[in-house]
């Protein structure tokens, strides 16, 4: 058993007055491409990392759920009957929040944990890192559903788990996000990628090569899809779809669009809506392009692909920052870099690239040293493994 596992199974059992608890997991994530697509029902291409939330869980009779964070080092308590209210009193802007909105949106689903089990204590720990554009809330959603999910003795598919958990950060927690974090923390496949088609919530696992390992890196610059940003940026992807759609009706979404479609339609919307739109047809693309170059072992292919993401999420999406780019610039002046890009909902976060194998250890310090020296900022670096998805912990 891992350090990790040891102290949380420790302090549950403190908080608990000893009850058995049964231990639930949900990785982050790293995306490769297709940015910003799943809003607009488009391809996207995330990978589950072995960062993740651990969830030590166990009944209650009292009604209540008790949470218990070792990362914040709190404990709430939330009756069952007033989860409705939580989201806009105490729980507001809260952690606890994400935990409560999917107790609140399983209910919506028929999972009702009070009648189930009478309530539960959750011991949370998690060591995605907070505002890194990993996923670290979608990580504690999922893990949570699955826990609660595995006290209460109820199935969910995993697209419906997924719902879930979108419809808890969406509604109760109010962040603007799409399906695709979610997703791939309860479907990764480990070793591989997904490329998730959104609309039909359905996958296609596409293998990294074993040869090859991402490698993330934290610029240190906190970003938030909560902020005012990202939730300006989804109004603009949505001026695209409706200004080609008034003169092509079968255009629902950007995922039915084509590029010629956006330049007929330009001048019935704004000049900021023309280049997200632009963006996301192009990322949705490059999706179906790596499943191809992955398949076919292209990793070059692949890595330009990266590259060109990054560009368009850049200038197009205007979503990076210049800490980013530096990021991204420095990466691909290194040994052994096939590709790299700014990765997550952007405006900060991390950088994701693609190399050699032979040469991660040695890159990994080296784009650490030379942003370092750019920007005195030290820089989280991790050479990562390609997990599974949520599940019990056995």
């Amino acid at each position: 058993m891992t350090e990790r596992m040891e102290r949380l199974l420790a302090q549950h059992a403190e908080k608990t007055g000893g009850a058995a608890a049964r231990v639930f997991q949900a990785p982050g994530r790293v995306n490769l491409l297709g940015e910003h697509t799943d809003y607009s029902g488009g391809f996207c291409m995330p990978a589950a990392l072995s960062f993740n939330t651990l969830v030590a869980a166990s009944p209650r009779a009292d009604g209540v759920l008790r949470l218990h964070s070792l990362d914040f080092g709190e404990t709430v308590d939330i009756g069952l009957d007033a989860l409705e209210g939580w989201r806009t009193g105490k729980g507001h802007k809260h952690w606890s929040a994400y935990p409560a909105g999917v107790v609140w949106s399983l209910g919506e689903r028929g999972v009702a944990l009070a009648s189930a089990v009478g309530g539960a204590d959750l011991t949370l720990s998690g060591n995605v890192p907070l505002g890194s554009g990993l996923s670290s809330s979608a990580s504690l959603e999922v893990a949570t559903a699955t826990a609660v999910l595995g006290l209460a003795g109820a199935f969910l598919a995993k697209s419906e788990v997924a719902l879930a958990c979108q419809r808890a950060e969406n509604a109760y927690v109010g962040a603007p996000c799409g399906i695709m974090d979610q997703f791939i923390s309860a479907n990764g496949v480990a070793g591989h990628a997904l490329a998730i088609d959104t609309r039909a919530l359905t996958a296609e696992a596409a293998p990294i090569p074993a040869e090859l390992r991402l490698v993330v890196c934290n610029s240190m610059v906190r970003h938030s899809i909560g902020g005012g940003e990202y939730a300006e940026r989804r109004r603009e992807v949505e001026e695209a779809a409706a200004a080609i759609g008034r003169l092509h009706p079968a255009v629902k979404q950007l995922r039915d669009a084509t590029v010629d479609q956006l330049d007929e339609a330009r001048a019935g919307m704004s000049a900021e809506a023309y280049k997200r739109g632009r963006h996301v047809i192009t990322d949705s693309g490059r999706v179906l392009e790596g499943v191809a170059a992955l398949r076919a072992g292209d990793a070059k292919r692949f890595g330009a692909l990266m590259n060109a993401a990054h560009v368009s999420f850049r200038d197009d999406f205007e979503a990076s920052c210049a800490e980013c780019n530096l990021l991204a610039r420095l990466a691909v002046e290194l040994p052994g870099c096939l590709g790299s890009r700014l990765t997550g909902g952007g405006f900060g976060g991390c950088t994701v690239s693609l190399v050699e194998a032979s040469a991660a250890e040695s890159f990994a310090k080296e784009l650490a040293a030379r942003y370092l020296e750019a920007t005195k900022v030290a820089a989280q670096v991790f050479v990562c493994e390609i997990a599974g998805g949520a599940g019990e912990v056995v």
